[in-house]
């Protein structure tokens, strides 16, 4: 059975998305001209390939973030904002929970979604590689950082 895709016609209004000559055109963000004026958790670089920052993009933040070796972040959520990421390069580690006693590990390959409010800290597993994601989050790359919390109340944490 074929798919219905009728209901994806173009209807509304893009006239906002117009470029300075006119045209609702794709926009691209070339490799080394990503936009580093970006909200962080303490450590991981984040680039934004897409944003309000320096696209006609409104509710889309898209960008890639990268670990140094043995990276975690402190602890922190996204507000309202919907996470989704791909872990393209490396081993990650997500702990959440009340006191942060659970966690998720990935590696290249994986995707996760992160809900919005959700307390969480980032960690890079490796002690020798990078951690590299792809990051998407609506309606905006919200970062709010809370206090920290100590490695050692990091269940496996130390004795990765």
């Amino acid at each position: 059975m074929e798919p219905d895709f009728s209901k994806y016609r173009l209807e509304g209004d893009n006239s906002m998305y117009r470029l300075p000559s006119g045209l609702v055109a794709p926009v691209v963000t070339r490799g080394g001209a990503e936009d580093a004026n970006t909200a962080d958790s303490g450590g991981a670089v984040r680039i934004s390939g897409v944003s309000i920052q320096h696209t006609p993009a409104t509710r889309l933040w898209f960008g890639k973030v990268s670990n140094e070796p043995g990276y975690r972040s402190v602890s922190h959520h996204h507000g309202e904002a919907e996470t989704g990421g791909y872990v393209l390069s490396g081993r990650a580690r997500i702990y959440f929970g009340e006191k942060f006693e659970d966690y998720v590990d990935m590696e290249e390959g994986d995707w996760v979604f992160v809900p919005p409010f959700m307390p969480h800290v980032e960690c890079n597993l490796s002690r020798s590689k990078p951690l590299v994601w792809m990051t998407t989050r609506t309606p905006e790359n919200i970062v709010v950082n809370l206090p920290d919390v100590a490695d050692t109340d990091l269940r496996d944490w130390l004795d990765r």
